[in-house]
């Protein structure tokens, strides 16, 4: 099975701005966190707002972030972000692709994200 694209972002300088333009031309439900789904074909698509400089990026769920990584970079990408724990929320990664494009990774599991243990804040 190819792997899927399972969620994706859309940055600029005023999250609020991109919200309501997105919210008001699409109708998409973003909620105050800037997180909503769209609907692709019959199925849900995870999205976010950032408030970064401007772009737009996909990710691919994939079942080893590492090794994934390691044959975009023997296939000419280029790694920008190794493999990343964010402890309760996801495992991501980012590459560029030959063209120069960034482009997402996230560990997956049984076709659900892997979702690391958050660490203990006792320390």
């Amino acid at each position: 099975m190819p792997a899927p694209i399972v969620f994706f972002d859309i940055a600029g300088a005023d999250g609020k701005a991109l919200r309501d333009f997105y919210a008001g031309i699409f109708g998409w439900d973003i909620k105050e966190n800037n997180n909503f789904s769209v609907p692709v074909n019959s199925q849900m698509l995870m999205g976010a707002i950032r408030q970064d400089p401007p772009e737009t990026l996909f990710y691919i769920g994939v079942s080893d972030i590492t090794k994934t990584l390691g044959e975009i970079a023997g296939k000419g990408g280029s790694i920008e972000v190794p493999r990343l724990e964010v402890p309760g929320v996801v495992i991501v990664g980012i590459f560029r692709d030959p063209a120069g494009n960034r482009v997402g990774l996230v560990e997956m599991e049984n076709g659900k994200a892997k979702i690391p243990q958050a660490r203990d804040s006792k320390d």
